[in-house]
């Protein structure tokens, strides 16, 4: 058994998540205790505990503490089941995060899954649907672990309902990646979306987005769209394309936000990114250290940020599996991580 303090690093939902999928790949049980004990509203809340109770479906697990405040939890796992999931959060937690839990341990697996996740699907402090779409799901497919994801529609905070499903054929193996280089921006691509909101919002954030970034020596484009929900949001996307890399940066809006200042949000990690000479943005960064510890080879990233969050996602990867991860920089500021699985 491991045991893990939740205080850890970051002290947030992370290591609870990455704990639970190590756990699921490794077949080794965990203990926790202090679970995100320095959150205003510490324990479980309903997206940790819906990421418990999907890991434990998957995996056929024996779970005690996996109630609504907990602070202790206890998981055993079985052998993972491919199959067909479906897990409904039943707020606005966040879909993304549910599914990113279980979303290894089922690829590597060796029959075909699939997942649905109702929640929230652009919502505070997590990758949005389309930052899995665009971006985390190329990463992925490039190291080896290919699956496909859909949104029937959207979910934003307060009300969630949304939903995101994604296909995973299974039998996945991951590769090692090399991300040291970028090489010339080819083009930023974007979305400005609306749901049951005017579409003069959308235009407006993408006529702002079009004149911040305009001095690019790149073309720009960003279409203007309505995303089905059954609640009012705002989202801005933006991917960078580059030669050998992409980067993808987005924003949410809110009661009280005007149209530019969710355009000026998402233009200004973009600009930062490129300012930073960085091949992987600092939330991709630690999305990427869990299967590429369970790489075939070795792998070397430079990140636009060392963040508290990687640090944290190396030393409970380092709990579970005899991978060596060396982060070199400081945090806060552009690094680069070498993983030797």
């Amino acid at each position: 058994m491991i045991e893990i303090d939740g205080t850890t690093g970051e002290g947030g939902g992370q290591i609870l998540r990455s704990a639970l999928t190590l756990s699921l790949l490794t077949g080794r049980r965990v203990r926790m205790v202090r679970v995100r004990a320095r959150r205003d509203n510490p324990g479980l809340r309903f997206q940790h505990l819906m990421a418990v109770q999907a890991a434990a479906r998957v995996g056929g697990a024996r779970v005690a503490g996996d109630r609504i405040g907990s602070q202790e939890l206890d998981f055993a796992p079985g052998p993972v089941a491919a199959g067909d999931y479906h897990f409904d959060i039943g707020t606005a937690g966040a879909a993304s995060l549910v599914l990113q839990t279980v979303l290894l341990p089922l690829a590597l697996a060796a029959g075909p899954s699939g997942v649905a996740v109702t929640g929230g699907t652009h919502v505070p402090f997590s990758p949005c649907f389309h930052y899995l779409d665009w971006h985390w799901r190329p990463l992925m497919a490039r190291l080896g672990v290919a699956f496909a994801l859909e949104m029937p529609r959207a979910g934003f905070y307060p009300p969630g309902g949304g939903e995101i499903r994604a296909h995973i054929p299974g039998g996945a193996r991951p590769n090692g990646l090399e991300l040291t280089e970028r090489g010339r921006l080819l083009r930023v691509r974007g979305l400005s979306a609306v749901a049951n909101l005017p579409g003069e919002i959308a235009e407006r954030q993408r006529a702002r987005t079009l004149r911040l970034l305009g001095d690019l020596e790149c073309p720009v484009e960003v279409a203007v769209g309505s995303l089905p929900a059954s609640s009012p949001g705002t989202v801005l996307a933006l991917l960078a394309e580059f030669e050998q890399a992409q980067a993808c940066f987005f924003a949410l809006g809110e009661r009280g936000k005007r149209a530019e200042q969710v355009a000026e949000e998402a233009a200004s990690d973009l600009r930062g990114f490129l300012a930073s000479g960085a091949v992987v943005d600092r939330w991709a960064a630690d999305q990427l250290l869990l299967p590429l510890a369970l790489a075939g080879k070795p792998s070397t990233l430079r990140t636009a940020e060392i963040t508290l969050h990687l640090l944290t996602q190396v030393e409970v990867i380092g709990r579970f599996l005899p991978a060596r991860i060396a982060v070199e920089g400081r945090l806060g500021e552009p690094g680069t991580v070498r993983v030797r699985p």
